[in-house]
């Protein structure tokens, strides 16, 4: 992460968006997503200055890209706006020389390596873990204790997504908390980190103890007899493209996909329950359709955007809507800005689980970099809420949502619910 240069007092969580002078604005200020308090901002941006530079913040400068048609843009032209540099805003560290696996690549090698992946997150192979997820998903929901309040995201959304996450590598399925405490680390922003009381170097150690017990797991199945099941730990250490991975390459690859199975899923998961308690009449429509469920899915997606943004760098001196990219300059395609864009969906701040167009959203992107687990994400989204709506007639929130403190995972902390069987 790159040393913050001097930035502007913040000061813009909770102020008057219409207030702040348009230059002074930067919505990379994770405290905006802590506080929920960044739809004015975006909003403003799409409505005055789309393609916005913001001269002065903790990661240095960058430009914001907040409308759908201009993010689209960017992500279809990764010759121009490359992601080699970082997904992030932060610069890598050079003491610490992570690379975030082939979401940070380009061109052919990019294309070899998320080959390889690729099958583990296939419609066949998703199809085939499906039981054994329903029937974890099942278990998690039985445990969950009725008539008191809980966090659900401890008791369910984090178990959920683990045991996903768990069985994509063949991890050890006790061990399954370490895969989410591996992804809080290395998505920590630098206040993120400071906020929980955790240094830089801890979580250096964190990210090198994954490493360790990745590369036990790699040794163990490298060349071993087929198991028949697909696992992102066999597929990476066999495969002619990956099999030579460096140490930190192989790290941030395990990153890559950790965070990918996790963050986007667990907080979705979240999300969803919020959403349906903000909205009771699409709590009721549910009950009512419950055929409604496969694109109630992808409208919590476009809710919730789980990642807020994608990095690019431009590699060229390049004109964007109108505005002089130089080369080197750094672009945040804000997805959760394209995705209450007013010119593509309808009413975007109300949360509809019969949209129309919920499917365009653009949480997973878009181009070579589209998320290559998106159809797990909506799986276990689809089953969970069918597995809770046999069981529950009403998840409900009893308290205020912890959103956490970042502005790249949009996502929550904690929050309480009780569950109410029919």
């Amino acid at each position: 992460m790159s040393d913050p240069v001097s930035a502007p007092s913040k000061g813009q969580a909770g102020a008057d968006p219409y207030a702040i002078p348009l230059e002074r604005i930067d919505v990379s200020d994770s405290e905006l997503f802590e506080t929920d308090t960044q739809w004015g901002y975006f909003e403003r941006l799409r409505k005055e200055d789309p393609v916005h530079y913001c001269a002065r913040s903790d990661f240095g400068p960058y430009w914001s890209v907040t409308k759908y048609a201009d993010v689209l843009h960017v992500e279809k032209d990764p010759e121009v706006f490359s992601s080699a540099r970082s997904i992030v805003l932060g610069d890598p560290d050079p003491d610490f020389p992570l690379e975030a696996g082939f979401i940070t690549m380009d061109g052919a090698r990019h294309d070899a390596h998320r080959k390889v992946a690729q099958p583990v997150a296939a419609p066949r192979n998703i199809s085939y873990l499906e039981p054994l997820i329903r029937a974890r998903i099942g278990q998690i929901l039985d445990e969950v204790p009725v008539g008191e309040t809980f966090d659900w995201v401890d008791r369910v959304s984090i178990e959920v997504t683990t045991c996903m996450l768990a069985t994509l590598f063949d991890f050890p399925y006790e061990h399954r908390r370490k895969l989410t405490f591996w992804s809080d680390m290395a998505t920590a922003s630098p206040e993120g980190v400071g906020a929980v009381g955790v240094t830089e170097e801890q979580r250096r150690a964190a990210l090198l103890e994954c490493l360790e017990v990745f590369t036990a797991l790699w040794k163990a199945r490298q060349n071993a007899p087929s198991t028949g099941r697909l696992d992102f730990v066999t597929a990476l250490a066999n495969a002619e493209a990956t099999r030579g991975l460096a140490p930190m390459e192989y790290l941030g690859t395990l990153v890559l996909l950790i965070v990918g199975g996790n963050d986007t899923t667990r907080n979705s998961i979240s999300g969803g329950v919020l959403a349906l308690n903000e909205n009771p009449d699409q709590y009721a429509k549910l009950r009512a359709h419950p055929e409604l469920l496969p694109n109630m899915v992808s409208e919590i997606i476009r809710w919730q955007t789980p990642l807020a943004y994608m990095r690019r760098t431009a590699t060229i001196d390049t004109v964007l809507a109108g505005k002089r990219i130089a080369k080197g300059d750094k672009i945040a395609m804000w997805y959760v800005s394209a995705n209450r864009d007013e010119e593509v969906f309808e009413r975007p701040n109300e949360f509809r689980i019969d949209r129309e167009n919920a499917r365009d959203h653009l949480a997973f992107g878009r181009g070579v970099h589209f998320c290559m687990g998106s159809r797990i994400a909506e799986m276990q989204l689809r089953v969970l809420w069918e597995e809770t709506l046999a069981r529950f007639r009403h998840v409900e929130v009893v308290g205020a949502p912890v959103r956490i403190r970042s502005n790249f995972v949009q996502g929550y902390a904690h929050l309480p619910v009780r569950v109410h069987p029919h």
